[in-house]
This record gives C-alpha cells, sequence and structure tokens, in this order.
C-alpha cells in the first residue's frame, strides 16, 4: 500500500463518535474508541485526535483520514480529511469482511438504514439497494434512549434486557412520540419495565421491516450493526425472531438446519464497521487524498477558547492560515451551537 503507515477513519454520527486507527498494509486496527458526544461533535473529534496522536503517533506525513456520519462532512475538510458517504463506506466493510452477507440493517442514535445487496451478472459484484431513514428519529436509538429516561433502567440492565419469552404490548413504532404515548398509558396501568422496553423493539423492529425495506426482502446472511443492535440483547433477539417470520411468508430459502442466531448476527467490531469502510474506501484515493492537516484543528480550538488568532502561522503562512479560517471559523462555530 504505496507509502502509508497509517490510516484513521472517523464516523461521526448524530450521537456517537467511533475512530480505528489501521495499518493498511496488514489491516491490523491499531487503535479503536466509541463514545457519546453529547451533541459535541468537533470537541469529541478533537479529544479523539489528540489522544490518538498522543498514543499512536500520527502526522501528516504517516496518516490519512477518511471520515464518514451524519455529523462528518462538516468537519472533514477542517481535518483534511476525504468524507465518505455513509452507505458507500458501510457497504465496503461487510462486501470485504462478510462476503456471504446480503442485507444489513443498522440502527443509529438518530437514523436507520437497511442495505440489500443483490448479484450483479454482468459485474461479477453485488448491487447495494440502500434505504435510509434521515428524517424521523422513530425506529431508531432515540426512541430508545427516550424511553429509557423515563423508565430509568441502568445501562448495564439495559444490555441485558431480553426479548424472547416476555409479554408483549403494542407500542406505535412509527414515531418517537406515538411511542412514548402508548408506554405511558402501559406504564400507568402497571405493566413492568422489562415489558415495555421489549414491546419496543418489537415495535422497532416491525417499523423497519415493514417501512425501511421499501419493498425488498432482506436475505441471509444478515449483519446487524450499529449501537443499539450490537450492545442490547433484546433488540438483536426481536429481529432474530421476526426476520425468519418474514422469510417463510415469503418463501425465502434458507440452509437447512439452520438456527436464526447463525444467519443474523452482529460481527464483531459492529460499532466500528463505518469507520473501517472508509478505511477501505481511502485504500482507492490518491497518496495526497485525506492527508491529516493537524495545526487547522489544534488552532481552531485555540481560537474558540482564546478568542485570539494563536502566534503559530499555518503551514508557515500567516496569511494561509487567516484565509483557511476566514472559510472555516464560522462552520465551527456552527457545529458548536454558537450563533
Amino acid at each position: 500500500m504505496r507509502n502509508d503507515q497509517l490510516m484513521v477513519g472517523l464516523d461521526v454520527g448524530s450521537t456517537t463518535v467511533k475512530a480505528v486507527v489501521v495499518r493498511p498494509d496488514n489491516d491490523h486496527m491499531v487503535w479503536q474508541d466509541y463514545q457519546r458526544h453529547e451533541t459535541k461533535q468537533p470537541e469529541k473529534t478533537l479529544e479523539f485526535l489528540q489522544r490518538i496522536e498522543a498514543e499512536i503517533g500520527i502526522t501528516q506525513e504517516n496518516c490519512r483520514i477518511f471520515v464518514t456520519g451524519s455529523g462528518g462532512g462538516g468537519l472533514a475538510d477542517l481535518i483534511g480529511a476525504k468524507f465518505v458517504q455513509e452507505v458507500t463506506a458501510v457497504s465496503l466493510a461487510v462486501e470485504k469482511m462478510h462476503p456471504e452477507v446480503y442485507s444489513v440493517v443498522e440502527l443509529g442514535g438518530q437514523d436507520a438504514k437497511i442495505i440489500v445487496f443483490k448479484d450483479d451478472n454482468e459485474s461479477g459484484r453485488k448491487k447495494k439497494i440502500p434505504s435510509m431513514n434521515d428524517k424521523c428519529a422513530g425506529g431508531t436509538g432515540a426512541v430508545i434512549d427516550k424511553i429509557n429516561a423515563k423508565l430509568k433502567i441502568p445501562a448495564v440492565d439495559l444490555g441485558n434486557q431480553g426479548y424472547h419469552g416476555i409479554k408483549l404490548h403494542k407500542v406505535a413504532g412509527k414515531c418517537g412520540v406515538f411511542a412514548e404515548t402508548d408506554i405511558n398509558g402501559l406504564q400507568k396501568e402497571g405493566t413492568p419495565p422489562d415489558e415495555l422496553m421489549a414491546s419496543l423493539f418489537e415495535a422497532i423492529v416491525l417499523q423497519n421491516l415493514s417501512v425501511l425495506t421499501r419493498g425488498h426482502t432482506l436475505r441471509p446472511h444478515v449483519l446487524l450493526l450499529g449501537g443499539p443492535n450490537s450492545f442490547i440483547r433484546g433488540m438483536r433477539e426481536a429481529w432474530q425472531a421476526n426476520i425468519p417470520r418474514m422469510w417463510k411468508e415469503r418463501k425465502v430459502e434458507i440452509p437447512e438446519g439452520s438456527k436464526p442466531e447463525d444467519l443474523i448476527k452482529v460481527p464483531g467490531n459492529a460499532q466500528y464497521f463505518a469507520a473501517l469502510g472508509a478505511v477501505e474506501f481511502g485504500k482507492d484515493e490518491d497518496d495526497d487524498v485525506g492527508r491529516y492537516l493537524r495545526n487547522a484543528i489544534w488552532c481552531a480550538d485555540h481560537l474558540f477558547k482564546s478568542g485570539e488568532l494563536p502566534l503559530a502561522p499555518f503551514d508557515g503562512d500567516f496569511v494561509a492560515f487567516r484565509c483557511f479560517f476566514s472559510k472555516h471559523v464560522h462552520l465551527l462555530s456552527l457545529f458548536r451551537g454558537e450563533p
């Protein structure tokens, strides 16, 4: 792989930032982290970059960065990164690490996506058919967060919350407000929290299977990605219970003797697939694409904290420094929620 020693994949999502550092010559992941940003996307991104630089030693000379996610587009230029559309990033990671997969279901903090792969006999590759809900938080992790804030289930217990063998109740999945209304009513009737949460998992799954598939059928194998699918057992169980029912109704052939958990699963490093896919995208880019601009984001951070231009020039040229920030400071202020 040309002259690159390190490649960074950043996935700046609606609720979390995920980052990986990969050696492209052997695909060894030498650093990774996944944290909530609490609506502070640039600050968390800066924190990650500072840690990566301190712990791994990335520089403009040895590192290229590729960014994806709903919050990545506005930050990419500020750190010299190349932005990668997230469906493209996820698809590249899936095709490389799980070629047996023909369907992907990813639940994010405030969006959801389904990708169906079909064989293309002409090209010999898989054709991807994506469908994404990024306009409404219904059927996403945001609904789980909101309901759990009401139920006050500890994070560890929520992760262990099951689905199988728990009584289910009717909960609307189309809209987070409707779901909350149904949960409120059931809670007043004395419905236990585990039944409420399992019912919410069911609603989220049915909503996405009926609407987000856009008439396409999920085919085995199915990969479950995103935080809710990765960290909440009941969410995985709800998919594993409902997708096979759809297969039976639509007469989808599955390998004989296969169990749902074998065909519908969460892979290792599921939360990092978009970041890893961004790195895969970068491998085919020219050497000068995505070169890490350390000074840019460090100077931006200093600028916002001090209110003054730092004395250190930008790449040895103070005029270039002022020109750069005349273009990008306003963008950073918007991301920080400042007027």
